[in-house]
């Protein structure tokens, strides 16, 4: 598998905006009647969530100053908008529809300033598109007597209904991937709800290869993909090939004031510590309001984030896994033969590092002041008498005034090699 940017990004932003976050709903799931995975989601009658896109003005969207350059501060290296969800409503200009934002009273592209602030300020993009579409009418589109949602009894098109809903489908993915420039990542979702065949899914990843070489995709383009998507969860063992777990800041991806259950920000500087330390990627929601601002809760917690990367984003971005869970009990990246050790609990006087080369440390310090730290080191008592290089156990003090009250974060130079 050829490396690319994603293997080491380790920090992206998913954004989940569209006309519902004027009214506060979920995205798309409240026209289907709510899903268990969201507790927080409404049920609201279709009719009235399809016309709410009719008055979507988000007459605060700046993204250049908002979006990409909080996404700077914060050390993200990428970012997702859904530029399409199961509701059908396409925040790009479109010729295969009137549902978009080019018929709303803003008018004005969405997806092109979001891309062009996000390029101005060196942060990668890419695009949520749901391949399902619960308002186009050859879909079928959801009626009121298909709920409640049901993911084994869906409504069917006919064939014909299907061919035709194809080609709009495949026209839009092409004016995405010819109209904006290079797109990073296509990040799909939707695709549970028909077979890999269905969707013709090998002919959408050929047309990307064709016309974006270097797009990425997501495993939920079904049997396609170049990374893996946990959600909502860190997988227990890190999957074979490069991933990303999405999260949401509380319990909902769409802005949604019913919902309060938000994270700790230290919350969220821990799993990103430990989505690096195995490896993966942390793409991480924000929910815009209707007038496309960013939630004052979700700003608050961002900004205890951006705080903590501007002295530990060394330790995350570019990163490779660090040690085994043998070797520390923490989360560890490495870049070379510098291990960064995440201290997501307070050590009562030391740590310990097991399976190190110990002749090879050359210093321990504090990532976040430079401060040297006393260190001893130990092995088999014949490992030292025989082996030059042996491996063995580092422990380290940790002085009350180097902690961190989200995260400290230790460095380990070993001699190079």
């Amino acid at each position: 598998m050829q490396k690319t940017w994603f293997d080491t990004a380790r920090f992206g932003m998913f954004i989940h905006w569209g006309h519902s976050s004027q009214q506060g709903w979920e995205l798309s799931w409240p026209l289907v009647g709510g899903v268990f995975s969201l507790p927080y989601c409404q049920d609201v009658p279709i009719n009235l969530y399809h016309q709410n896109a009719h008055t979507f003005n988000p007459s605060a969207y700046s993204p250049h100053e908002a979006w990409a350059r909080f996404a700077q501060e914060l050390g993200m290296q990428y970012a997702i908008l859904t530029v399409k969800h199961h509701d059908g409503f396409a925040l790009f200009h479109t010729q295969q529809s009137e549902f978009s934002i080019e018929h709303t009273p803003y008018r004005q592209d969405i997806v092109q300033q979001y891309l062009d602030a996000m390029r101005s300020h060196g942060i990668r993009v890419g695009l949520y598109f749901s391949l399902s579409d619960w308002h186009h009418l050859d879909y079928p589109a959801f009626t009121e007597a298909d709920k409640p949602y049901r993911f084994d009894r869906l409504p069917q098109p006919s064939p014909q209904q299907w061919q035709r809903y194809l080609e709009f489908l495949l026209a839009q993915l092409r004016e995405l991937l010819t109209n904006y420039g290079e797109i990073d990542v296509l990040w799909f979702d939707g695709g549970w709800e028909r077979t890999p065949e269905q969707w013709r899914a090998s002919d959408i990843h050929q047309m990307i290869r064709q016309l974006q070489p270097r797009c990425l995709t997501g495993d939920r383009l079904p049997g396609c993909g170049d990374f893996d998507t946990p959600e909502q969860f860190i997988p227990a063992h890190p999957p074979a090939r490069r991933w990303e777990t999405c999260l949401t800041i509380n319990e909902s991806w769409g802005y949604n004031p019913t919902d309060r259950q938000f994270k700790t920000a230290r919350q969220l500087i821990h799993t990103l510590c430990e989505v690096a330390g195995k490896g993966g990627n942390l793409l991480l929601n924000v929910s815009p309001m209707g007038n496309g601002e960013f939630p004052p809760e979700q700003v608050e917690r961002l900004e205890v984030v951006s705080a903590w990367m501007k002295h530990y984003a060394e330790s995350i971005i570019g990163t490779e896994a660090g040690l085994e869970a043998w070797q520390f009990y923490g989360s560890s990246t490495r870049r070379g033969q510098r291990y960064y050790l995440h201290l997501l609990m307070q050590p009562y006087d030391t740590i310990s590092v097991r399976g190190l080369p110990i002749k090879q440390i050359a210093s321990v310090r504090s990532l976040k002041t430079n401060q040297p730290l006393e260190y001893t080191t130990r092995c088999a008592i014949l490992d030292t008498l025989q082996n030059p290089d042996p491996l063995g156990e580092l422990t380290i003090q940790i002085p009350k005034g180097e902690i961190d009250p989200n995260a400290t974060v230790i460095v380990v130079d070993l001699l190079p090699r």
